[in-house]
């Protein structure tokens, strides 16, 4: 019998939730009593509808099977329960003298669930074998032995459950109602079959040939590659999912450095969502194995965000730390008190020098380093005003913020009225690029941004005209990128088989990613109707090439003011602090050669008019002007003021470990031996690779 249920996706979470909760109980209730009563057709009705909730639930709603697990509900005490209430029925169903005949089924079920803990266990000390101290990308680590994961269905005990034990729930349901106790046989036969083949597969990887190197081997394999790589200059990140575009705006300004570079992650699960490069990536989740840094060649660390891990390499003395952010702003944190902790701070030009002379947050002038910003080489400058009948304004909110301060984001206070005043000029195409974090801290931020989402698609369906001729271009440049970046790897490949698979990028891929997603935003918006309103959150297109196409920005005080300035095209920053707009300029200097727009909109036509008719743009020199004070000198290009930043850095780390080096060899050897002395034991077992001196050079 079919379960009738709305999909998940026409309800509420917490209300499918619920919904499918109470659904699963009648079943088990309805099932409870079908086995006492007995009722063979109520019995069968219930174990249909159980099983098929299931299947929605691990089929769309995985998050509900989290909350069962919490209530002491989960999948392996549901299908016990399960086949206890069906042999419960068989038992009531038969007659006296058949309950001798079910007890090998009763056996056989309890060697099927004794089975299913048996793989389990295995599977987690596969698993841990699998759990390397050294996770990499880009480089060859065919010598640790690395092999294809086991299945995923060996790896995950309830879809493991629920496939093997169908067979069992099957049998016993069809005897049943038919009374023939061999189709309750076959069934348990073949669960207990399928969980010993699973164990003996997972048994197999256990064996030491099959295994990939053990912890010691990785490591000395690690400390190998470091000193035959000699890396020079690294990027430093940690963060959560989200976070990861951060590093990903670093990436080809360190590719381009004449130097060994490596990227340097501290979580797992970061290698394989930091974005197509060549550099080599390395991810080390231990301290003590981030410590063998400390003794390689590496000698700058550059840091696009702060994060409670970053305190742990700092300890490094013989790596100088540059913290340069991940964009810039008049918010104060971009003005951390955190930034004290680096040896230097590179910003882009003198605005932000002065935002940390007046922060007064510790970090000190001489170590401040402008080096603009050398991602904004593809951004396009102004060319003039619009040359078709549409004006292409970007919409780009930054997210709310961890301080709740209602200026950070104007989606809360002024994002529909902005998308609705934008909406209603017949000339306008508007581009909708909302924060990745958006509605991750205020649900009031979310809410407006699926409102904002939802006018933007009734105004399309409103909308018509011509469209151009279809094109192959964007699918095919599409399939070319999504092989160059694709992770190559089967969905179910665990770190271990993404590290075998991914030891080696193709020669050029990193040039040829580049040649085609250039290709691939040319085609794509080339391909979309001049009238078209869009919605941008994929990672193509970038918002650089959102820049490209756009008349107009609208945005809150955010690092996208500053990298659109070097377009040197109009913006507006919609004011939601509450401060009156003399005020409001004055409080944010990124605000000075923009529109100020407030929560009503009102502003927006008279804004819209000096794009289409640039001798009514008052701002232009003031644009120019901010951008100088904001990025710096176009000359010499930002490139190359970044890589004379790591040059010179790199030259103190270097002279850091000579001055070391002098000191310690002209030491009495005496005196090094008292020193040794008076460590105690603990300086003798420290790790290997864990250096004592802590102090910052």
């Amino acid at each position: 019998m079919p379960l009738l249920l709305p999909r998940p996706q026409s309800l509420p979470r917490g209300l499918t939730t619920a919904v499918l909760g109470a659904v699963l109980g009648a079943a088990f209730v309805a099932q409870a009593v079908a086995a006492l009563v007995p009722h063979v057709l109520l019995l069968l009705v219930a174990t249909t509808a159980s099983l098929a909730v299931e299947g929605v639930l691990y089929r769309w709603q995985r998050g509900a099977l989290t909350l069962f697990a919490k209530a002491h509900a989960d999948v392996a005490v549901r299908h016990v329960l399960r086949d206890l209430l069906l042999v419960v029925g068989l038992l009531r169903l038969g007659e006296q003298d058949r309950e001798t005949q079910y007890a090998p089924l009763a056996a056989g079920l309890l060697a099927f669930y004794a089975a299913h803990c048996a793989v389990q266990a295995v599977s987690v000390l596969v698993r841990r074998t699998r759990t390397l101290p050294v996770v990499t990308r880009n480089i060859d680590a065919s010598a640790l032995r690395l092999s294809p994961a086991p299945p995923v269905l060996l790896r995950r005990p309830g879809p493991r459950l629920l496939l093997f034990g169908l067979p069992a729930t099957a049998g016993l349901t069809a005897t049943a109602v038919t009374g023939d106790a061999r189709c309750a046989a076959a069934g348990v036969a073949l669960s207990l079959g399928c969980a010993l083949a699973g164990l003996a597969a997972l048994l197999l990887r256990l064996l030491p040939g099959r295994r990939p190197a053990g912890e010691q081997e990785v490591l000395d394999w690690f400390d190998a590659w470091l000193a035959e790589y000699r890396p020079t200059v690294g990027l430093y990140f940690s963060g959560g999912v989200s976070s990861a575009y951060q590093a990903g705006m670093w990436l080809e300004p360190l590719a381009a450095l004449d130097a060994r570079p490596v990227i340097i992650l501290r979580e797992r699960f970061m290698v394989a969502r930091i974005a197509t490069t060549d550099i080599p990536v390395v991810c080390l989740p231990k301290v003590s194995t981030l410590m063998r840094l400390e003794h390689s060649t590496l000698q700058v660390l550059l840091h696009p965000s702060n994060s409670g891990k970053t305190s742990q390499v700092l300890r490094i003395p013989t790596i100088k730390h540059a913290f340069v952010n991940h964009g810039e702003s008049d918010k104060l944190s971009s003005c951390n008190p955190y930034a004290k902790a680096y040896d230097q701070v590179w910003v882009a030009g003198p605005a932000a020098r002065e935002r940390y002379a007046l922060a007064e947050v510790g970090v000190e002038d001489k170590d401040v380093v402008e080096i603009g910003r050398p991602q904004l080489d593809a951004v396009r400058p102004y060319a003039g005003p619009p040359a078709g009948p549409y004006v292409t304004v970007l919409y780009a909110p930054t997210w709310e913020g961890w301080d709740g301060n209602p200026g950070n984001t104007s989606l809360i206070a002024a994002g529909e009225n902005l998308v609705r005043a934008l909406l209603a000029d017949p000339g306008v195409r508007l581009l909708y690029k909302p924060h990745p974090l958006t509605g991750s801290v205020d649900p009031r931020a979310g809410a407006a941004d699926r409102r904002i989402r939802d006018l933007i698609r009734s105004a399309d369906r409103a909308r018509s005209g011509p469209r151009p001729a279809p094109s192959a271009e964007p699918a095919r440049s599409a399939a070319e990128l999504d092989r160059l970046t694709a992770a190559e790897c089967r969905p179910g490949a665990d770190q271990a088989e993404r590290m075998l698979v991914q030891s080696a990028p193709e020669p050029g891929r990193a040039q040829a990613v580049a040649r085609l997603t250039a290709a691939w935003e040319e085609a794509y918006w080339a391909a979309l109707p001049q009238w078209e309103h869009r919605v941008v959150t994929d990672a193509r297109p970038s918002l650089y090439a959102c820049f490209n196409v756009a008349d107009l920005l609208i945005s809150d005080v955010s690092s996208v003011i500053s990298d659109f300035l070097a377009s040197g095209k109009p913006y507006a920053v919609t004011n939601t602090s509450g401060l009156p707009e003399r005020a409001f300029r004055a409080a944010f200097p990124t605000v000075a050669a923009a529109t100020v727009l407030t929560p009503d909109a009102a502003g927006v036509p008279a804004l819209l008019e000096s794009v289409r008719h640039p001798e009514k743009d008052d701002l232009s020199e003031a644009r120019a002007q901010l951008k100088l004070r904001l990025l710096g000198p176009a000359d010499p290009p930002s490139q190359e003021r970044f890589a004379a930043a790591v040059r010179a850095l790199c030259a103190a780390s270097r002279e850091y470990r000579a001055r070391m080096a002098g000191r310690h060899a002209a030491e009495v050897p005496g005196q090094r031996r008292v020193a040794a002395a008076a460590a105690g034991p603990a300086r003798s077992e420290a790790p290997r690779g864990v250096s004592h001196a802590r102090g910052r050079g």
